[in-house]
């Protein structure tokens, strides 16, 4: 398939439509969650390629995006080389002690280290961290039988607030620790939104591997543009947002009522979705809002 030209014209009418969310932005926190199962694609190499350059895109008008990472792929798939039978319980992955230094070294020397690199390989802006780094994330043990899986309990800002301000990118590992330094692994989607609300953000953004909130979960054709943060905690209880899904928007409508403007959930296989969705009458993906 032939691209379409870009002409001046053109051109001149993207930017011309960019110019007011550029002044709205410019100055604001934007939490971006970038999914494991993003990293995973066939393509990782053009799909990272692609979300450092609007990472990048977005500091250079001001805005100033902090982004978590998941990693679930990369660890199951880490496991099974190393001979580990991954074990899951209602849809959490029971993490004993050798698990848990599997999603420590995966999330931390080898996730954020990719996405670190794609973003300094054009601008050395990016900062990785761990929960564990500064008091970040204070977590507690969500089940004894699951193992070492925390819920946040407490967000310290201050590492990100002094990298924001030195023009920094922090990118952020999901892991956590309690008040005696046990580590504990924690969902990303969970992370994301708590990180959101203690910053303040503007924004929270999921970059995943669907294409928004369906109001048929079997409907590929069904994605809601915009809703409400009380009509997707109904879809999330009558079954129609399920799965993986769940944490993805539960943090939005969390996020929302937290103080967050809007919450975004976009399919992160698609080329500078982010700068898309921020910067254009266009958008795609599902908006969460408080009402």
């Amino acid at each position: 398939m032939m691209s379409a030209t870009i002409t001046p014209e053109l051109r001149a009418d993207v930017l011309v439509e960019a110019i007011p969310y550029l002044a709205r932005f410019a100055g604001s926190r934007i939490v971006v969650k970038y999914g494991g199962n993003a990293l995973a694609d066939a393509d990782e190499e053009r799909a990272l390629r692609s979300f450092a350059e609007d990472v990048l895109a977005l500091r250079s008008v001001g805005v100033l995006p902090v982004v978590v990472h998941g990693g679930g792929p990369q660890i199951g798939e880490m496991m099974q080389r190393l001979g580990m039978e991954p074990e899951f319980r209602d849809g959490l992955r029971v993490t004993d002690a050798a698990t848990l230094d599997v999603a420590r070294m995966v999330l931390v020397g080898k996730v954020n280290r990719e996405i670190v690199g794609a973003i300094n390989a054009k601008r050395p802006v990016a900062v990785g961290l761990s929960g564990e780094d500064a008091g970040l994330i204070g977590a507690t043990r969500r089940f004894p039988d699951i193992g070492f899986v925390g819920d946040v309990n407490a967000v310290d800002t201050t590492i990100l607030d002094h990298l924001l301000l030195g023009g920094f990118v922090p990118v952020v590992a999901t892991i956590g620790t309690d008040a005696s330094g046990q580590a504990y692994n924690i969902n990303a989607d969970t992370v994301a939104g708590a990180l959101a609300r203690a910053l303040s953000a503007e924004k929270l953004i999921f970059l995943t591997d669907v294409t928004g909130i369906r109001s048929d979960r079997d409907d590929p054709t069904s994605v809601v543009s915009a809703l409400g943060s009380a009509d997707l905690e109904q879809l999330i209880a009558n079954g129609t947002v399920n799965a993986g899904m769940i944490p993805k928007a539960q943090a939005c409508a969390d996020a929302v009522r937290g103080g967050v403007a809007s919450a975004h959930i976009l399919d992160g296989r698609v080329a500078h979705a982010l700068l898309v969705e921020l910067f254009s009458e266009v958008g795609i993906g599902t908006m969460v809002v408080d009402q």
